[in-house]
């Protein structure tokens, strides 16, 4: 039975069937969640406001929420705060030793760490959730209409608690689908929440073409167009630098290990999503401040920092680059590496253990993390340059294109997993029977 086969036939295996089943059960009860309102909002008045915002972070926001924040429902801040949270204890390993020691502690280090993500996210939850409430108590839709219905201590709290039980439920029902089902279950809620997007993007495009406000031919272009583009993204997300490992034999007791070739791959993309993260957080802060607090100089910044403009764009892309070296380096550390691969007998071909291996290795990254770096900031800076001169009716690209694309190519890849442990089974099953 040839790969095929078992991708057609991969519904008969019982473990992934019920992986399966969990994983759509868990993405129907969030998008059921994105559904419940939060108390004490003008639903009409906060849509119509929310369209004038889509340039701030809420708009940014609300592409990962999947559209949880324009109803401004109890997930209305998604899963963004626990990433937050996640980032923020990985930047912490540099300037706190003992947090980086609690990576290396196994699983036990893990679940410290789990605790004290969840325990930041709650924190963040809180500021975030009460920071919003007293905005929204200042706003008004366009035509006057006030956005909270009742104006209080009891509407800032009820929607600070809202808004932090709701996306703490959404970091449980994402752990609980990453133990039960397939993947890495707050990045499928993520991907769940960008995909829900398309189907809209996909009916206004039609209903264009109905109209006559695009040609079939020109529909086509922009097929082939998305086509390539993601192409080009799977391509440069599974791009690596392979570097090949030697090990010198050397004798344990009776028994003599090493001799063996293998390699270390040095992803092209390294830092994956979290700089383009990073740097729309930047960028959109005072745009955001700018609706919420009435001051001068963020009205005069937001005049500048416009979506689309090239002053932004060129910012936007200069951050994505640092941030990428920025992130690298705190999530490979060459020195650390080579020291490994001496202390274990392996070296690389040509190279000189300790010292060199690790300029070598540095070299290296660099290199590959300028090309990853450049593309990263491209797919980023695409999307502005198809609404702008493609007239395009919807969002594609970005950071939202990067998690999309990386979710289903780690879905793709367990699924395989998966099949290919049910081949061994079957193998060793059949090589017992013919034994006896």
């Amino acid at each position: 039975m040839n790969g095929r086969d078992n991708l057609l036939n991969f519904a008969n295996i019982p473990e992934l069937k019920r992986r399966l089943l969990y994983l759509f059960i868990g993405l129907a009860i969030y998008r059921f969640g994105v559904h419940i309102p939060t108390p004490g909002i003008n639903g009409e008045a906060f849509l119509s406001l929310f369209k004038q915002a889509s340039g701030t972070l809420f708009g940014f926001l609300d592409i990962f929420s999947g559209g949880a924040l324009r109803r401004f429902s109890i997930c209305a801040l998604g899963v963004m705060p626990y990433i937050s949270a996640s980032i923020i204890l990985e930047l912490m390993t540099v300037v706190y030793p003992s947090i980086k020691e609690l990576y290396k502690e196994g699983p036990e280090g893990k679940r410290k760490l789990a605790y004290y993500t969840r325990y930041l996210t709650i924190a963040i939850c809180l500021i975030q959730g009460f920071g919003i409430s007293l905005g929204l108590e200042r706003m008004t839709a366009p035509n006057g209409a006030p956005i909270v219905i009742e104006p209080g201590w009891l509407f800032r709290i009820t929607t600070t608690l809202s808004l932090t039980a709701g996306s703490m439920f959404l970091v449980w029902l994402g752990e609980q689908m990453t133990e039960h089902s397939i993947g890495n279950g707050i990045s499928m809620i993520i991907f769940a929440g960008i995909v829900a997007g398309i189907f809209p993007a996909i009916a206004r495009t039609l209903k264009f073409v109905q109209t006559g406000e695009f040609s079939l031919f020109f529909l086509l272009i922009v097929l082939l167009l998305i086509f390539g583009i993601l192409v080009f993204t799977c391509f440069m997300e599974l791009a690596q630098r392979r570097i090949p490992i030697h090990y010198a034999r050397r004798q344990v007791g009776r028994q003599i290990i090493g001799g063996q070739t293998s390699y270390l791959p040095l992803k092209v993309n390294t830092a994956g999503v979290i700089p383009p993260i990073f740097a729309l957080a930047i960028l959109m802060f005072p745009t955001t401040l700018a609706n919420f607090v009435p001051v001068e100089i963020f009205k005069q910044i937001n005049s500048f920092l416009r979506p689309g403009s090239i002053l932004y764009e060129a910012i936007f892309a200069g951050l994505i680059i640092f941030f990428c070296y920025f992130y690298t380096a705190i999530i490979f550390n060459p020195k650390e590496v080579a020291d490994n691969l001496k202390k274990w007998g392996g070296f690389i071909p040509g190279i000189r253990p300790g010292k060199a291996t690790e300029e070598f290795l540095d070299r290296v990254l660099t290199r590959i993390t300028l090309i990853g770096a450049l593309y990263v900031a491209f797919i980023c800076v695409l999307p502005s340059f198809l609404i702008a001169k493609l007239n395009l009716p919807f969002y594609f690209g970005g950071t939202s294109l990067l998690i999309v694309v990386g979710v289903a190519l780690d879905i793709m890849g367990q699924i395989e997993a998966h099949l290919i442990t049910r081949q061994y089974e079957s193998f060793v099953k059949q090589s017992k029977l013919k034994i006896k």
